[in-house]
């Protein structure tokens, strides 16, 4: 955590002073004042500027960090991360040799995983933000493999007249599936069942 004292003519110019030696915005500080600035008699003499520190937030990206860091360490495998923000989010992208590990059956390790993250880098906090974890571009790759199998599956509900059951899957994969089909007016889908066994069927329009 970094930490810096300063001090200036004004409570303000102190702040302004530590930001500007930090690099960051107000946003992105906790201040405390440790001393008001004061004039002596008269403001003649006796000046006493105005002391801050200034406490540097941690980012959530320095938490998710981290936390995954610790977890690694705990399984013995050596990942890297490469880390973007977009759309409101932090995207994690992790690489590495034989991290099949940490993706498992159909990406329920690594679900698990982002889960566990969110959990802990969001608590407390007044705005909550999504950590989406991907291993080796698994989750394209998937994304991919999900919307071929769900135009051929419509393809054969709607050849054959009658519903096709998918597998259960996790709450994003089936969005992939309903996204994938929502613009085709032969079929239509929907959900049933419970977590963790909720699965999508694909029906004929009549």
């Amino acid at each position: 955590m970094k930490v810096i004292e300063k001090t200036g003519r004004t409570v303000d110019e102190a702040v302004i002073s530590a930001l500007e030696n930090m690099g960051v915005s107000r946003e992105n500080v906790d201040v405390e004042i440790l001393e008001e600035p004061s004039k002596g008699i008269f403001g003649l003499f006796g000046v006493k500027p105005a002391r801050v520190k200034v406490i540097l937030k941690e980012r959530l990206s320095d938490r998710a960090v981290k936390l995954l860091n610790r977890i690694f360490e705990r399984m013995g495998v050596q990942v890297e991360m490469n880390l973007e923000e977009k759309n409101d989010a932090l995207y994690i992208n992790m690489k590495g040799d034989d991290l099949g590990i940490l993706i498992g059956r159909r990406g329920e390790t690594m679900d698990a995983l982002q889960f566990l993250v969110n959990l802990s880098v969001n608590k407390n906090q007044e705005v909550r933000r999504r950590v989406i974890i991907d291993v080796e571009g698994y989750r394209h790759r998937r994304e991919e493999t999900l919307q071929k199998l769900a135009a051929k599956l419509a393809n054969k509900a709607r050849q054959r007249g009658r519903s096709v059951v998918l597998e259960p899957m996790s709450s994003q994969e089936r969005k992939i599936i309903h996204t994938a089909l929502q613009g085709r007016d032969d079929i239509y889908t929907f959900s049933e069942g419970d977590e963790p066994y909720r699965k999508i069927i694909i029906s004929p329009k009549k």
